[in-house]
């Protein structure tokens, strides 16, 4: 059972028409009805029509008193090309420009709108004005039409909004042998995203303070009963976890200031464990399961990757090393001709974490539960009976379609981005950790041209969907121009060798 997501905003849509004034404006207005008749859900209809500059100041006005946070501009005709662009200017939401098809071919006279000539003036004009806006990739249609592309922009707007309020905070340095997580952070202050950095023992006070909270009882009771007979394997270690996520959300109340949502990349090892008393681990599932992401190593892009998917799906997420390569022999005996889609070995790998995924993301068969973390074991605690290194999440990732993909910054403070569909195959990993079969079309060639050519990380992101679409159009608004994918065989990347086939 998913638990409700919070932290995230709520969409409050509105569309706007707009007409040329050498036009007959009915013709926007009848088309906007049909639009808002044939969605399906809440779409605030502003009554306004916009013909000038002063239509557009009142329009404007008529959206944000109703409470909208994004608008759909809406060229019923050609339309005015500087205040159909001032509304997207003016109004503080993402915007998303379409414009109306003809309907007929019978009233091509009086009721020829030219929405497809229009649209182009449009989006000249929001580009001398450097304005954002999504446009559809094609942006004109009927109303049903129109319909169906409010339905994608819906989450696509959620995340742009959440962004615009979000606060990351972190706890520690990020470690000294992941340099690939101290990536420069500039250019999440460049799209309006805030970072508060403190200290390991910050949040050891913290915790601390929380030592005989009221509230651990009820917190250790919901933990068991996540977790069931099978998976609550050390419950006298759930009052010192439970003060743990009290802690943290207490913070992330009490440390949000001007922003709306929170997130977190905090550092989990070497101190952590043996200053706490136990792996931070399935605390970060809990609340990742709630819609508020804690990035593992001080994964600060990780974190707002982790953060966009939530937003973008809707649901909970993810984060997860890229580790290692599926054995020839569970290949050949579990994968081989034994999907819809023809795998190859080099198409799978294995996707792991310590125990960060949301116990709802794991499959009930291999009955998973709190356990310890075997690698941290034996670094501290030399390979005995383990006592702090326990508080990992374990258990194989359920089968589900996936999305892949990471937000990251180059050495130069320019944001890049990666996205890959795929899906998580009902295949026994027969590890330990939070883990999972992965599988991706030509993942091979996106491992070598996109993740290691163009200097990634190994952590990546995984919404449970596919929804690499929205991903694309976020990454898009948001000024990111080195977007890559898992590009399909024969589309050679830039620095693939030609002759390799």
């Amino acid at each position: 059972m998913l638990t409700k997501i919070q932290n995230i905003p709520e969409v409050k849509l509105g569309i706007i028409a707009v007409s040329r004034d050498c036009f007959v404006i009915s013709l926007s207005e009848k088309r906007r009805a049909a639009i808002v008749q044939a969605y399906k859900g809440q779409l605030y209809e502003a009554k306004t029509t916009v013909e000038n500059e002063k239509d557009m100041l009142k329009a404007v006005d008529e959206v944000k008193a109703a409470g909208c946070n994004a608008l759909v501009v809406f060229l019923g005709n050609f339309g005015p090309e500087t205040p159909e662009t001032q509304i997207a200017q003016k109004f503080d939401g993402p915007c998303m420009f379409v414009a109306a098809a003809e309907e007929s071919g019978k009233d091509l006279i009086n009721g020829r709108g030219d929405a497809y000539c229009g649209m182009l003036n449009c989006s000249y004009n929001l580009n001398l004005r450097h304005i954002p806006a999504v446009i559809p990739e094609y942006p004109v249609g009927t109303a049903e039409d129109i319909a169906k592309m409010i339905e994608d922009f819906v989450p696509v707007a959620r995340t742009i909004l959440g962004l615009k309020g979000l606060k990351i905070i972190t706890f520690g340095p990020r470690p000294q042998d992941f340099f690939a997580c101290n990536a420069p952070i500039k250019g999440l202050y460049d799209i309006g995203v805030e970072i508060e950095e403190n200290s390991e023992l910050d949040l050891l006070v913290s915790y601390r303070e929380h030592k005989d909270d009221a509230r651990i009882a009820e917190v250790a009771k919901d933990m068991a009963e996540e977790l069931g007979m099978d998976g609550n394997n050390y419950p006298e270690m759930l009052p010192r976890m439970a003060q743990f996520e009290l802690t943290l959300l207490d913070w992330a109340e009490k440390h949000k200031g001007s922003r709306d949502y929170v997130v977190f990349a905090d550092k989990c090892w070497p101190a952590f464990p043996k200053e706490f008393g136990f792996e931070p681990c399935y605390v970060n599932s809990r609340l990742a399961s709630r819609g508020i992401p804690v990035a593992c190593e001080v994964d600060i892009f990780g974190a707002i990757s982790e953060y966009i998917g939530t937003c973008v799906s809707g649901e909970s997420v993810t984060l997860l090393d890229i580790n290692n390569s599926v054995p020839k022999d569970i290949y050949e005996s579990d994968i081989k001709g034994k999907f819809s889609y023809p795998y190859t070995l080099e198409d799978t790998f294995m996707a792991f974490h310590c125990g960060n995924t949301p116990f709802c993301r794991l499959e009930k068969k291999t009955k998973p539960g709190v356990k310890f973390q075997l690698i941290q074991n034996r670094l501290l605690e030399n390979g005995g009976t383990p006592d702090f290194t326990r508080g990992t999440l374990e258990g194989d990732i359920a089968a589900s379609k996936i999305t892949f993909f990471r937000l990251q910054s180059s050495a130069d403070t320019k944001l890049k981005a990666y996205i890959a569909q795929g899906e998580i195959l009902p295949v026994a990993t027969h590890s330990f950790g939070g883990i999972g079969v992965f599988a991706i079309p030509e993942m091979g060639r996106f491992y070598r041209h996109v993740l290691i050519s163009k200097n990634y990380p190994h952590h990546g992101a995984v919404a449970f969907s596919h929804v690499g679409k929205a991903l694309y159009t976020v990454f898009q608004y948001l000024g990111i121009e080195d977007i890559a994918f898992n590009q399909p065989k024969g589309m050679l990347y830039k620095d693939e060798n030609p002759f390799s086939y």
